[in-house]
């Protein structure tokens, strides 16, 4: 089995070009529900599915906007039945569509869960790979409001559960020379440059009066491709998943001859390669002048990686002028779009009318901001936030900090930088859903956790045993605050924008910041001339300094979303207090260790 023959708009070129794919709907507002793997694993039960659901009518979280219930892993047989999805027996034994009427009646949303691999992460065999049309036939049939859809066991990626080998799908051989025809010219580094790759690599440049055309230029276009020996390695795109990766640097690479010509014409082409089955160096080569593509597959594999061939000879077409030859592999993220699409195409060519929620949840590992945005409501944006899930009557555990991406922090310090990424006609950066309730967490925690991901527009998806909350109490009482979920929900649509950070240098609301150990201020624009100020200490340690932003810093991020006054009236979202300020400066005096203070400023 190979991947798709792609079509331009599925294609690495067309991704920054703002249009969705096969009738994807537009102006989502983040999703509010519950999932049932933070609180049971693949231990959730039908049983438990409605007590969870019973408690959202008992604790009136259906009135506060939270409304889908949603199956995770472990709700499946393990395997088909004459191609289909089936309910495992013990755990759902009324089935699927039993269930999702049961959920319906209380006025509430069904959710189920899946993967683009051929497997779930537990491993049932039943991931929708080769299988769309059936399983949206299944999907539509029970009722299904929302899909969260994994990324396990992916058949063209080095993914979780894959065969690491099939990195030879999402880079580029070796590349050391290229012919056009006929004449080679050779990748070296650029002995005026040294070591410096990003001042590009120097090449046989041909004599113009010798040619109809000459290469001007070759270099390396994006980052991470770098040059080994006298060959380029690299070419593809790099994982993204785990907290060392900024969502905000491109993470894959171009190999580019520049080429003047005098006239249109057709050349030939070679690419001197060697082929390998690891992380940096693959298979898969695709070859473009400009965003024309000539080739787009495998290329005979080699002995060694550093046993060099030359390739069949291709035709390739230039332009008068200048053209930009690029040598490439985006497969590692077209490939990923592409077996998202097939789904939502099936979904929507069946039942052109459903306004299914599509998540994807592919772990940041394809950098979903640049591309998910065409087919899905939300992506997520790192690996799993806990891996602790709890059991029937265990709360599991949660932490603010961690040393990967099981942790408040880790998850908030990548997703509130994404802002230029979301909104009403893209989706939403997806975090994970939240660890309120669970173990390891304290209520000050909970409540800048709650912050955050309403700030940031993130879905707000709780993932405690509902059975651990009673009305009142500290977790209803952080859950349930209406103020606060109203910045998530309002209108306009808008994920905030880091204003300040204590440790940033330049650019606060662009810089990657893993180190905790700060204060951010975000900004966030709400409808009806008022905007959210959130001071977060993302510290585990008290901090006692004052920190302060006003409107002309505001504006200079906003512009005329945030106006000057003469006086603002400002509520604090958390305390309920109200007070009048008549200065447009915005100041704590210190906040306590993983605290915040979020205000809502109306400009009169």
């Amino acid at each position: 089995m190979t991947p798709d023959k792609l079509s331009s708009e599925g294609r690495f070129d067309s991704f920054d070009n703002g249009e969705v794919l096969y009738g994807k709907k537009k102006n989502h507002l983040p999703a509010m529900g519950w999932n049932s793997w933070n609180a049971f694993g693949s231990g959730n039960t039908e049983a438990l599915t409605k007590v969870m659901a019973d408690k959202f009518v008992e604790l009136g979280l259906d009135k506060l906007g939270y409304k889908y219930i949603v199956l995770d892993d472990g709700c499946y047989k393990d395997s088909r039945a004459t191609g289909k999805l089936s309910n495992d027996e013990v755990k759902f034994p009324s089935g699927f569509k039993a269930l999702g009427d049961y959920i319906h009646e209380k006025n509430l949303k069904f959710g189920m869960y899946n993967d683009i691999g051929t497997n779930l992460c537990a491993g049932a065999e039943v991931g929708t790979c080769g299988h769309e049309a059936e399983d949206a036939a299944s999907y539509l049939g029970w009722g299904v409001d929302f899909l969260k859809v994994d990324n396990c066991y992916y058949l063209w990626d080095n993914a979780t559960f894959s065969n690491p080998e099939n990195a030879r799908y999402t880079f580029a051989p070796n590349i050391r020379a290229v012919k056009i025809d006929g004449k080679e010219y050779k990748i070296i580094k650029n002995p005026e440059d040294g070591e410096k790759l990003s001042c590009g690599i120097a090449y046989d440049k041909a004599e113009t009066g010798e040619s109809s055309f000459y290469v001007k230029n070759v270099k390396l276009a994006g980052s991470r491709a770098f040059v080994e020996e006298d060959y380029v390695s690299g070419i593809g795109t790099f994982d993204g998943t785990g907290p060392d990766a900024t969502p905000r640097t491109l993470r894959s690479s171009e190999i580019v001859f520049e080429i003047e010509s005098d006239s249109d014409k057709e050349v030939s082409l070679q690419v001197e390669y060697a082929t390998g089955k690891r992380e940096n160096v693959g298979s898969w080569l695709q070859v473009a002048v400009d965003e024309e593509v000539f080739y787009d597959d495998f290329v005979k594999e080699t002995d060694e990686e550093k046993s060099f061939i030359w390739s069949c000879e291709l035709q390739v077409k230039l332009k008068k002028g200048l053209n930009s030859l690029r040598l490439m592999n985006h497969r590692r993220q077209e490939n990923t779009l592409n077996s998202y699409a097939r789904l939502l195409k099936e979904l929507n060519s069946q039942a052109p009318d459903n306004d299914i929620i599509y998540s994807a949840c592919e772990w940041g590992k394809t950098h979903p901001q640049n591309w998910a945005y065409k087919v899905c409501d939300s992506w997520r944006v790192l690996n799993d936030i806990t891996f602790r899930v709890g059991s029937d009557g265990d709360p599991g555990v949660g932490t603010w900090t961690g040393d990967y991406t099981t942790s408040v922090a880790t998850q908030y310090s990548k997703a509130v930088i994404m802002d230029e990424f979301a909104g009403l006609d893209k989706g939403w950066n997806d975090p994970d859903m939240m660890m309120i309730g669970m173990n390891g967490l304290n209520m000050v925690q909970c409540r800048t956790h709650m912050t955050m991901w309403s700030m940031m527009n993130s879905p707000l998806m709780l993932g405690l045993d509902l059975r651990r909350v009673e009305k009142g109490d500290d977790i209803y009482n952080i859950i349930s605050n209406k103020d606060i979920i109203s910045l998530n929900q309002d209108a306009l649509g808008i994920q905030a924008k880091r204003v300040y950070s204590s440790l940033a240098k330049n650019e606060p609301d662009k810089e990657y910041i893993r180190d905790i150990n700060r204060v951010d201020i975000l900004c966030k624009p709400l409808s009806d001339n008022r905007f959210a100020l959130s001071f977060i200490n993302v510290s585990e340690q008290d901090k006692t300094e004052k920190y302060s932003i006003n409107v002309s810093d505001l504006k200079k991020y906003f512009g005329d979303r945030i106006k000057g006054s003469e006086s603002y009236l400002v509520k604090n979202l958390w305390t309920g207090e109200t007070y009048e300020n008549t200065t447009g400066v915005f100041e704590v005096d210190g906040l306590k260790a993983c605290d915040n203070v979020t205000i809502e400023v109306c400009m009169k």
